[in-house]
């Protein structure tokens, strides 16, 4: 059984602040996740591994963006995601 099976999916946006590392602006920016919540029961014909990984599973979020396009008409530039967290437990 994969991961996916104990898991209901949806994207959300998310609003963040980040500087450009060419030209120093900072602007807003929408970064896309991945919201991942545990279903309420486990699916059928589960074995007791599945059991024991749906027991100890909990909600998470995955980032679906890694780059961003600098907002600043001049610049333009595409640069990654400073922050290395890319997946958040909730």
């Amino acid at each position: 059984m994969h991961e996916r099976d104990f898991f209901n999916e949806q994207q959300e946006t998310k609003r963040a602040t980040y500087s450009c590392p060419f030209c120093r602006e900072r602007a807003e920016y929408e970064v896309r996740w991945l919201t991942r919540r545990k279903k309420k029961e486990l699916p059928r014909g589960a074995n007791e591994q599945d059991r024991a990984r749906f027991q100890k599973s909990r909600d998470y979020m995955v980032r679906i963006d890694d780059m961003l396009a600098c907002k600043n008409m001049r610049c333009r530039r595409r640069f990654e995601i400073p922050n290395s967290q890319s997946v958040v437990f909730i």
